[in-house]
């Protein structure tokens, strides 16, 4: 296979990229692609201390909207995975990022209470993961409730490192357009149509980089996909080319550890001090399912109450 495998970057924008690879095969595409869309590690909020909430909406509502707040993973590098952190069982400076939430409504009108109300908190990894991503003129950034006259919520949140494959709320895109073969020509495709395929199947714009098919031109039964065209769209919280970094470098760390386990090399259990992504707290082992990820003042953890309960008919689940 020949390593020289990007062919052109067509355009590239604050939050979107679009570029093609060749000399590669359609696996190795759709794994970066894959990869790329569910385990490039990002900062998320995964922890709610609720203090004060007397707004409409429940500590679980407004706990899941925190979530959603895309925050700056720049360097993400530089936090620890919750469950590999030596410095504390739940979250430290080393592997989480604190945000401070206060808001409080005194006026008659309604208030809107926004990602920029979110308060990062000293010390941290380094001077920019965790800020809430905002990218509206006002600067405002996303809606997280709304307040009336004398409502007031404090919270303390918590943000780990983690990625997609957990949890969307660490994605670092949005979508991952991906095509080969614009033209159809290996008849990968069978096109429904009533009348004409080529009037209800307009051609994407990435067919202007191949030569279309000739009239009774013989079909090559051998023939395989060796370009493919990429079109990443970032949520904000890492920009689209480190995106793509990232994503080969997680890439390549997994067929490290293929390669580690085939070779039957158990001397170390991580590949360059790295054992693939993963969730805060793990989904094997650790205490995955534990904690529901908001608290309330009372000490009460994993979607209970003062009042107890937390739990269904079927059982306690990862979910509350």
């Amino acid at each position: 296979m020949d390593y020289d495998a990007m062919d052109g970057l067509e355009d590239a924008l604050r939050d979107r990229a679009d570029f093609t690879l060749g000399n590669i095969d359609l696996s190795f595409a759709n794994s970066l692609r894959r990869t790329l869309l569910a385990e490039v590690p990002t900062m998320a909020i995964d922890l709610v201390e609720v203090q004060v909430n007397t707004s409409s909406l429940a500590d679980e509502f407004i706990a899941h909207r925190l979530g959603l707040i895309p925050l700056n993973s720049k360097n993400v590098d530089d936090v620890s995975y919750t469950r590999d952190c030596e410095y504390c069982e739940q979250y430290c400076e080393h592997c989480s990022v604190t945000l401070d939430l206060h808001a409080r409504c005194t006026g008659d009108e309604i208030m809107k209470v926004y990602a920029r109300d979110l308060v990062v908190a000293e010390p941290r990894p380094n001077e920019w993961v965790g800020l809430p991503i905002i990218t509206d003129p006002q600067g405002l950034g996303s809606v997280i409730c709304k307040l009336r006259q004398n409502q007031e919520i404090r919270m303390k949140c918590i943000a780990k490192k983690g990625i997609a494959k957990e949890h969307a709320k660490w994605a670092p895109t949005s979508a991952v357009g991906f095509e080969y073969d614009p033209h159809n020509k290996l008849k990968h495709l069978d096109y429904w149509y009533e009348e004409e395929a080529e009037k209800e199947w307009p051609k994407s714009e990435n067919a202007a980089w191949e030569e279309a098919p000739q009239d009774g031109e013989i079909f090559d039964y051998s023939a395989q996909p060796s370009r493919f065209y990429f079109d990443v769209e970032s949520v904000g919280n890492l920009e689209p080319d480190a995106v793509v970094l990232q994503g080969i470098k997680v890439l390549q760390q997994k067929l490290a550890l293929v390669i580690q386990e085939l070779s039957g090399d158990d001397r170390n259990e991580d590949v360059d001090g790295f054992g693939g992504p993963r969730s805060p707290d793990g989904i094997h082992g650790g205490d995955y399912g534990m904690d529901q990820g908001y608290t309330t003042p009372y000490g009460h953890t994993g979607g209970q109450t003062i009042y107890g309960g937390g739990a269904t008919p079927f059982g306690a689940t990862p979910y509350g």
